[in-house]
């Protein structure tokens, strides 16, 4: 895999940040911080590690994700569908490291 391939699996790794109030908790509790990222379901957790800390850069500690299966949902007889699987990752920041998504007033 060349440099260039490589970078741009990095920058493809992180989808978004996830917004919800656990995260948020966990982003704003004392000691070490923890952030939420929506992730591609294919990406491995060096890959996020090395992701947030080149677009990001700070110093990762830890990354820990889980896999959320797609549910299956119908929308009458006929119309069944299914929602797509997707992976979310924690990542715990080294300690004395910061990151804010959300800058309130």
């Amino acid at each position: 895999m060349s440099a260039a391939e490589l970078s741009e699996r990095l920058l493809n790794a992180i989808r978004a940040p996830h917004l919800s109030e656990k995260a948020l908790n966990l982003a704003e509790g004392e000691g070490r911080k923890q952030l939420a990222f929506r992730v591609a379901t294919n990406a491995t957790k060096p890959e996020i590690a090395q992701a947030v800390r080149k677009i990001f850069d700070v110093e990762v500690d830890s990354v820990t994700v889980i896999n959320y299966k797609g549910k299956a949902k119908r929308g009458g007889r006929a119309n069944a569908g299914r929602r797509p699987a997707w992976k979310k990752a924690y990542v715990t920041l080294a300690a004395g490291q910061d990151l804010d998504f959300v800058v309130g007033e």
